[in-house]
């Protein structure tokens, strides 16, 4: 039997960016809320003091900050033919857990969305015509467009004290030569901060790509380039490129997190608390399951808990807001071969490929210095802002340079042909250490019919729970694009005059390896749409199946995007807030007639 809490008005799943971002939202409404962390109590000072924070033994090797797979993790297959086995090792991804989530230990790239990339497929048809979309790809509408989203691009901006060079501001052009993106949508107001420092590998990424005809700019970065005060009072110092941001706390206040920019604001305000070690097992339903009660718990002290509430928020990380869904009865479960449900369908990530280019000993790149934002990228080849007819793929990808700090472990590139231990890979990692350059092309990933999340029916959590199994594997359309991408790419490279080029496209019959970083940028499972047969939330991120619950983050989009996800991940957030103000309060119930 659980102990029942005493009731408030919303309850919130998950204290990162989307938690945090609502919690500020409802309390300011004049609601109760109390959030839900399922790990333990993060923040600045201590998890970010220096020097002990700038230790990548404890933070990245062994993965401080990350989720704990000892409890809970997800087991993954290639296809619906295998037995999928469990992720037991943090590698291919790196979910967060604690105070912040993954906002506390992400880089700090801060994109708004290409607009078109909220259209997808309709966009995608009406200029290449219907059967261009390759059999099996499920691309979606998110169902909300730029226009309605830009407001909260801006407001998302000031909160995160975003970096960037603008290229257009209410239409004026005001980038032009000035760091500006040519293929940036309109904005209503300039960064709140110009654009951080280029380091060198970024200067040399520039000219090489405007040598061949490309369009150079300043990566959006929610890493400070001077003092700022946000609009919730919290302030942030200017960073100083010590090279420690992706995987750690800043100790410099520099890097926006929840922990910097909402929670000394949050502290303040009576009407909410933070609860830490609280893992939410399920989300509470009346008999007809039109309608949330509350979510029950776990506790530090392994206590069952009941929190009853009257608006259940899931802001958990992507996958653990799906999981959370099929456990509690949410939506119907995503049937592949039927191609029918919403939870766990269009489940996306990301399609990436990487070159790096070695130098003579007088190029001094210095990769020990550097911020997770900061960069220089180039849009040519992202969304559809190239003709695709002739290519036959779906999706594009921003190249870059983004110089996040070379770490004295993992950041060792050799050249070709060098050993992987002793004295002679000694001597090349003092060779060339200082005298690389990489650099990424973030390639979109689309979504497909055998791509998905559901219950495995054989693997259980520490909570006695099926764990949530993700079949997934890289499709042609994917192939196509990395070599697509890795071609236009390698020009750059080779515009830099290095002495060795390395990297790789994906090859065909190419499978999906868990053992290999990529990104931890994964998307749907629980998308959001205008159709409840396609979609889990309506485009307010409401259940369209139990009204009082909202499922804000990257899980409702319905395929992986070019950029890095948080930038939207946070309008989105704010765009559903204003609507549970603004519509739900007065008039709860569905905000969208299906």
């Amino acid at each position: 039997m659980a102990n029942v809490m005493k009731k408030v008005d919303a309850v919130i799943v998950g204290f990162g960016w989307t938690g945090a971002i609502m919690a500020k939202e409802l309390t300011e409404a004049g609601l109760n809320v109390v959030a839900l962390e399922r790990g333990p109590h993060r923040d600045t000072y201590p998890d970010g003091a220096y020097p002990q924070v700038i230790d990548e033994l404890t933070y990245n090797i062994r993965r401080k900050l990350f989720q704990d797979l000892s409890k809970s993790t997800v087991t993954i297959r290639h296809n619906s033919s295998q037995t999928a086995q469990p992720y037991r090792q943090l590698a291919a991804f790196l979910p967060g857990t604690g105070t912040g989530g993954a906002g506390l230990h992400w880089s700090g790239v801060h994109f708004r969305i290409d607009p078109m990339e909220l259209r997808m497929r309709s966009h995608y048809e009406e200029r290449y015509g219907k059967k261009f979309i390759p059999e099996g790809m499920t691309i979606q509408d998110f169902g909300v467009t730029y226009d309605e989203l830009e407001p909260f691009f801006d407001k998302a901006e000031k909160v995160f004290g975003t970096s960037g060079s603008a290229w257009s501001v209410k239409g004026q052009v005001i980038g032009q030569g000035k760091g500006g993106n040519p293929f940036a949508p309109d904005r209503s107001d300039n960064f709140p901060l110009p654009a951080q420092k280029r380091t060198y590998s970024a200067q040399l990424f520039a000219a090489a790509a405007e040598s061949v005809g490309y369009h150079p700019y300043d990566l959006p970065s929610a890493n400070t380039s001077a003092p700022y005060t946000n609009p919730y009072g919290a302030q942030m110092g200017p960073c100083n490129f010590c090279g420690y941001c992706s995987g750690y706390a800043c100790y410099m206040y520099s890097k926006a997190s929840p922990n910097v920019n909402i929670w000394p604001a949050l502290r303040q305000e009576k009407k909410f608390e933070l609860r830490d070690n609280a893992h939410v097992l399920r989300v509470n339903l009346t008999d007809d399951k039109r309608r949330a009660t509350g979510v029950t718990y776990v506790d530090a002290q392994g206590r069952q808990i009941e929190q009853p509430a009257d608006i259940v928020i899931l802001g958990a990380f992507q996958f653990h807001n799906v999981h959370l869904m099929l456990l509690s009865g949410i939506g119907k479960p995503y049937d592949p071969v039927t191609n029918e449900g919403v939870v766990g369908r269009n489940f996306a990530y990301q399609n990436i490929s990487t070159i790096k280019a070695f130098f003579d000993k007088d190029v001094h790149t210095n990769n020990f210095i550097g911020a997770g934002g900061a960069g220089v990228g180039v849009d040519d080849f992202n969304a559809d802002n190239f003709d695709h007819a002739k290519y036959g793929f779906v999706g594009g990808s921003p190249f870059w340079v983004n110089q996040a700090g070379a770490k004295p472990i993992s950041g060792l590139p050799t050249r070709p042909g060098t050993p992987t231990w002793g004295s002679k890979w000694k001597a090349e990692v003092a060779d060339v250490y200082t005298h690389n350059v990489s650099m990424d092309a973030h390639g979109a990933h689309q979504s497909y019919r055998s791509n998905y999340l559901d219950l495995d029916p054989n693997y259980k959590n520490v909570y006695g729970q099926p764990l949530l199994r993700m079949t997934f594997d890289w499709q042609d359309n994917d192939v196509k694009m990395s070599q697509f991408m890795h071609d236009r790419m390698h020009k750059i490279a080779e515009a830099m005059n290095p002495t060795v080029i390395t990297g790789a496209p994906k090859k065909p019959g190419q499978h999906f390896d868990t053992t290999v970083y990529q990104t931890t940028h994964m998307n749907g499972g629980a998308i959001m749409g205008e159709d409840p047969k396609t979609s889990a939330v309506n485009r307010y991120l409401q259940s369209w199946d139990v009204h009082n619950v909202f499922a804000p983050g990257a899980s409702a989009f319905p395929q992986g995007l070019g950029y890095n996800p948080t930038g939207t991940v946070a309008a989105l957030t704010y765009w559903a807030a204003r609507a549970i103000r603004e519509q739900y309060l007065k008039n709860p119930g569905p905000l969208v007639q299906a």
